[in-house]
């Protein structure tokens, strides 16, 4: 058996998002959100898993929505990419999800409480090795809830080391099922003997998806590996020309120039031609600043991403 990774988004929505995953949400959420008690009985899942092609990586960001059974919304996203301000748009996302409950006209009170799962395939938070980890607004001097409108939730896959043999608890399988299921060439009976994980290693098992699954599959699987060696290969050439030119006018101004020109034609790739006050501004960045621009550039859907981009710098 071949198992496809659960990390893409669109293996993600296939097992968690499709009208078949129900209970393996349910299972999934009360191991995660939960802390492994049986507390989600029903839910109903939004926007059903749909195979269409997946053209940027733009289009990633919630990729599994749910409503509990208690009124409850929990949105879902997969980042295998770590970018800067991450932590910004994910309450950006769980903030907008929220306000778009209410229709014109309708009152507060039809406002339900939201939870936002993120799995990251990073590290976000390097001062906790802790795998879960919790957020809700509370009162700083007696840690009281404000309301429990809002939950940030976070697993951070790294983080988790276990090996098949030792996984105890539910949320254990589950992790590993995420994190590792590509290199499975069975179903491992500590895996199979949850019927939700064995439902849901059967949904990832390549011989089960049908050609189109795959080449969707395959498409965004380079996507991730074209960006990744696409901002790899950025901060190669940036430095080589810098290098060139650093013998002339000093080694890191020469580097940081040679990264310029460098971004400057991923923008242009991405963009076409920019205005020349934008231009300015990239000309102006500081190297870290041009290095996480590099990184950032593929997860700017438009020019106006850019400029808000480029004036948050300025505000930092």
């Amino acid at each position: 058996m071949k198992f496809i990774s659960p990390k893409t988004d669109f293996a993600f929505k296939k097992i968690f998002g499709s009208i078949h995953s129900q209970n393996i949400l349910i299972s999934f959420l009360n191991a995660i959100v939960y802390n492994n008690q049986n507390i989600i009985q029903s839910l109903k899942i939004i926007n059903p898993y749909n195979p269409g092609v997946t053209n940027t990586l733009k289009e990633t960001y919630l990729d599994v929505k749910a409503v509990l059974y208690n009124g409850s919304t929990v949105i879902i996203e997969m980042q295998i990419l770590n970018v800067e301000d991450f932590e910004k748009r994910v309450i950006y996302n769980l903030a907008k999800a929220y306000g778009n409950q209410l229709d014109v006209g309708q009152g507060y009170m039809m406002l339900k409480p939201f939870i936002a799962l993120t799995i990251t395939d990073f590290v976000l938070f390097e001062n906790t090795d802790k795998i879960i980890t919790k957020f809700r607004l509370k009162e700083e001097a007696e840690n009281f809830n404000y309301q429990d409108e809002f939950t940030l939730m976070f697993l951070e896959l790294p983080k988790f080391t276990k090996e098949l043999s030792g996984l105890e608890t539910l949320s254990d399988k589950w992790t590993y099922f995420i994190k590792s299921a590509p290199s499975l060439e069975v179903i491992p009976s500590s895996l199979g003997e949850v019927p939700e994980i064995e439902a849901a290693l059967n949904i990832a098992n390549k011989a089960n998806l049908k050609n189109e699954e795959l080449e969707a599959l395959e498409k965004q699987e380079q996507l991730i590996r074209d960006k990744k060696g696409q901002m790899s290969l950025a901060k190669k050439e940036g430095r080589e020309i810098g290098r060139e030119e650093g013998r002339e006018i000093g080694r890191e101004e020469g580097i940081r120039i040679g990264v310029v020109k460098q971004v400057l034609r991923q923008i242009r790739r991405q963009f076409g031609e920019i205005a020349p006050e934008v231009q300015t501004q990239v000309e102006q960045l500081s190297l870290e600043k041009l290095d996480i621009l590099g990184d950032e550039i593929f997860d700017l859907a438009t020019v106006v991403d850019l400029e808000n981009w480029l004036a948050n710098q300025q505000l930092k």
